[in-house]
């Protein structure tokens, strides 16, 4: 069977909800593997139907919990879920240090619910590096929404409100995190912001605290519309499942409001840019690899050595040899 042929079939059982399909296809995006050119192509014409979700926030607010009573909210609804829980790097083997989920394992045997654990591998934003190419695989395999939960690294995860369709910011009470969202930019990443832990003393005045920070900071990216987006401050109790559905709802208006004032398809066409930028970054360090050593390479950098050229015109000569 030829590589074309075995590709097309492992995109075919993906579609038709075969986990072990859907798991190769994912596994070979995190590896880089020489398929993925094919695999892309075949997946194409199948993506940009689920609603991407990103929830975020710092350790100990209840990322995991929260996304397992949104997937069993969703699954409630009959909607077909997908899972990347992005996880740290373990420093020996480079897997996801938390790779077992256990706070989703009660959705492990429903054959509705896909859930990936990804490695970051020392991918700073909160994300691992292949998180679209995988985010791609679910919507194309057809799974109605897809959450992507970060990392929880504190300041520095607000790279998921370019991967997102909405990006769900949750906080908890006691934990100083209306500063910490001031300090980490997530006022302006959030579309719906969710105060976990809310039998906690102490969720009342961090909710108020944040709808404060909201008004006095630049706001939301809401876009440039006339029908600009208020994000909702709401309350949960994961655990129980509590203040869930009022979640579902806002992310469900948010929905319904990127696709009425063309949000949508705006953010969509940015994170095609911004994947397409990446992949041709990497083509052209692959070949900058390439030339370690190579004659050009080190005669430009004789010349700079010299003072007969400066760094800015020997890179400048350098990639129009690369491009053209």
């Amino acid at each position: 069977m030829t590589p074309a042929l075995d590709v097309a079939d492992l995109v075919s059982r993906a579609r038709e909800g075969q986990p072990r399909a859907v798991a190769r296809l994912i596994s070979m995006v995190e590896d880089a593997a020489p398929a993925m050119r094919e695999v892309t192509a075949a997946l194409a014409p199948y993506a940009g139907r689920a609603h991407v979700v990103g929830l975020t926030g710092a350790p100990g607010v209840g990322k995991s919990t929260s996304t397992s009573a949104l997937v069993r909210a969703y699954r409630e609804q009959g909607l077909r879920v997908g899972v990347l829980a992005v996880d740290p790097s373990s420093p020996f083997s480079g897997g996801a240090l938390l790779g077992d989920r256990v706070r989703m394992q009660d959705h492990a045997t429903d054959p509705g619910v896909y859930i990936r654990s990804m490695a970051s591998r020392g991918h700073l934003g909160g994300l691992a590096w292949a998180t679209p190419q995988a985010v791609r695989v679910l919507d194309a395999a057809g799974y109605d929404v897809v959450l992507v939960e970060t990392v929880g690294v504190g300041q520095s995860e607000v790279e998921i409100a370019g991967a997102a369709d909405t990006t769900v910011v949750l906080l908890a009470p006691g934990m100083g995190d209306g500063v910490q969202a001031a300090k980490a930019g997530i006022l302006e990443i959030g579309d719906v912001f969710v105060v976990n832990k809310a039998d906690r003393d102490g969720a009342d005045s961090t909710a108020r605290e944040l709808r404060h920070m909201l008004t006095l900071g630049s706001g939301p990216r809401s876009g440039d519309v006339d029908d600009p987006w208020t994000p909702p401050v709401l309350k949960t109790v994961a655990a129980t499942g509590a203040g869930v559905d009022e979640v579902l709802a806002a992310i469900s208006s948010h929905r319904e409001w990127l696709a009425r004032t063309g949000e949508l398809a705006s953010r969509r066409r940015a994170r095609a840019a911004v994947e397409i930028e990446a992949i041709a970054f990497d083509q052209l360090r692959a070949r900058m690899g390439d030339l370690r050593g190579d004659a050009t390479l080190d005669t430009l950098a004789a010349q700079v050595v010299d003072g007969a050229l400066d760094p800015y015109a020997a890179a400048d000569s350098l990639v129009e040899g690369l491009t053209a």
